[in-house]
């Protein structure tokens, strides 16, 4: 069967990580969180010191940093060097400085060549914010996965769960803000591809996302 290389794209909260990780299983396809590996730089530049603005910093960090996905028993996990920071980079407040990071040229640049050439191979599904429009342009298939921003702030306060005190209008805030920021940024905004196939997993199970999408690979 022909290796394909698929694109899945959305807003925080749409349930990426989730549909992907099974669309990839289904198809026996591997895994990329693209969004992982901005929250990677996010979490070794604020443990460094840097702002998003320090881009001569931005630059020389990107260029020491080595960041890997590993598949473990625990699953796929992503390490910086040798260090695995899969579980560092989910908390509230990475997640809203990966935002602010990934809006940076230096940063984008630097990671545009690690994956492309994770993707060389296909036979991968790569979840992210930009992969069908600027890094994948000519992926076989790409999905844009989007709900309400209410539906997507409720999945994410279940997500941090006893992690974190925030309210749910709390995050339901937090998502209209990395939703504006995301759309509104010079460099690759968050939007979707012309030919991508449009997918609302608002009132979908992750289960009923992936028949969906299955569907159209044929």
């Amino acid at each position: 069967m022909k290796q394909l290389l698929i694109t899945i794209d959305g807003p925080a909260g749409a349930g990426k990580t989730t549909v992907s990780q099974m669309l990839a299983d289904r198809l026996s396809y591997r895994y990329i969180d693209t969004g992982a590996l901005y929250r990677g730089v996010a979490l070794e530049a604020n443990a460094a010191g840097l702002s998003p603005e320090d881009d001569e910093g931005l630059e020389k960090l990107c260029c020491n940093l080595k960041l890997r996905f590993v598949r473990t028993e625990k699953g796929t996990r992503l390490f910086s060097n040798d260090s695995d920071i899969s579980d560092h980079i989910r908390t509230p407040e990475i997640t809203m400085l990966s935002s602010a990071f990934s809006a940076r040229p230096v940063v984008r640049a630097a990671l545009l060549d690690v994956q492309r050439e994770m993707g060389r191979e296909k036979g991968a599904v790569f979840e992210g914010r930009d992969m069908g429009t600027v890094v994948f342009p000519d992926a076989d298939v790409k999905f844009f996965l989007t709900a309400s921003s209410k539906a997507r702030a409720a999945r994410r306060y279940k997500e941090f769960a006893g992690q974190s005190s925030q309210t749910p209008e709390d995050v339901e805030r937090d998502i209209r803000q990395r939703d504006e920021n995301d759309e509104s940024r010079a460099v690759a905004p968050l939007k979707p591809a012309e030919d991508a196939i449009h997918v609302d997993s608002g009132d979908l199970s992750p289960e009923g996302v992936v028949e969906q999408m299955l569907s159209h690979i044929g």
